[in-house]
C-alpha cells in the first residue's frame, strides 16, 4: 500500500486499485464509467485469460467494486496481464506530481489497420496517469497522444510484432487509458511535446511501459 495526503495505492495479484482523498476529474477509455467524468476509485482487474464471462465486464467491476466496499465514482478496467508487470513511476514538475502506473501483457498485440479480428477480450497495455494539476480538457486530450506515443515507441523499442501482419505494433486490440486531473495549485492549459509537463509524461510512461512490458516477456 502506497498512500499520501492525496492518494492511496494498493496492488495485490488480483488489482491495482487507487482511492483519491477528493473527487478528481478524468477522461478514459475505460470500460466502466469511460469517458469524461469525476472520479474517486480507480480500478485495474485482472481476469482469466481466454475464460468466457457471464456477465458484463461493467457489470463484473461494479460487482468487483461493490465486494471491496469501495463506494462512489469508480472507473474500472480490466487485463488479462499478470499484475507482476506492474510499473509505477513518479515525477514533480516544481509543485506538479506526475504519477504513472502501467501492466502490460502482449498476447494482444496489434498495429494500426490490422484486419479486426474481434475479441471480447480484456485490455493487455492499461495506463493510468494523475496529475496534481488541474488540466484543461485541452491539455487531457494531449496528455492521452502523449501517452499513446510514448506506448508505441516503447513497443517499437522492443521490437514487439503484430501476428497478424508481421509489422511492429502499435499497441494491442484492447488497450486502455486513464487520465486523472488533480486539484492544483499548478494549472495547464496544454502539455503537448514543447510544454516541459508533456515531456515528463512522455519519458515517464515511456519509462514505464518499456519495463513493464519486458516483465511480460520474461514472465511467458
Amino acid at each position: 500500500m502506497k498512500e499520501n495526503n492525496t492518494y492511496s495505492i494498493d496492488h495485490t495479484s488480483e488489482y491495482i486499485h487507487i482511492r483519491f482523498n477528493r473527487s478528481n476529474k478524468i477522461i478514459s477509455s475505460a470500460v466502466l464509467n469511460g469517458g469524461i467524468s469525476s472520479v474517486d476509485h480507480i480500478l485495474n482487474l485482472k481476469v482469466p485469460l481466454n475464460v468466457k464471462h457471464n456477465d458484463s465486464p461493467d457489470k463484473t467491476l461494479k460487482d468487483f467494486s461493490n465486494k471491496k466496499g469501495w463506494y462512489g465514482k469508480i472507473t474500472g478496467m480490466m487485463t488479462a496481464a499478470s499484475m507482476n508487470t506492474f510499473e509505477i513511476k513518479r515525477q514533480f514538475l516544481d509543485k506538479t506530481e506526475v504519477l504513472i502506473l502501467v501492466t502490460a501483457g502482449l498476447s494482444n498485440a496489434r498495429r494500426v489497420g490490422d484486419k479486426a479480428d474481434y475479441k471480447n477480450e480484456a485490455g493487455t497495455i492499461n495506463i493510468i496517469m494523475y496529475t496534481s494539476a488541474i488540466l484543461t480538457e485541452a491539455a487531457m486530450i494531449e496528455a492521452v497522444m502523449i501517452i499513446t506515443e510514448a506506448k508505441t515507441a516503447a513497443l517499437a523499442e522492443l521490437k514487439i510484432t503484430s501476428p497478424i501482419s508481421g509489422k511492429i505494433a502499435t499497441g494491442t486490440g484492447t488497450d486502455s487509458v486513464a487520465v486523472i486531473s488533480g486539484q492544483g495549485p499548478d494549472k495547464y492549459n496544454f502539455c503537448g511535446k514543447h510544454v516541459f509537463l508533456g515531456e515528463i509524461i512522455g519519458k515517464n510512461v515511456l519509462a514505464a511501459v518499456r519495463s513493464s512490458i519486458k516483465k511480460a516477456i520474461k514472465s511467458t
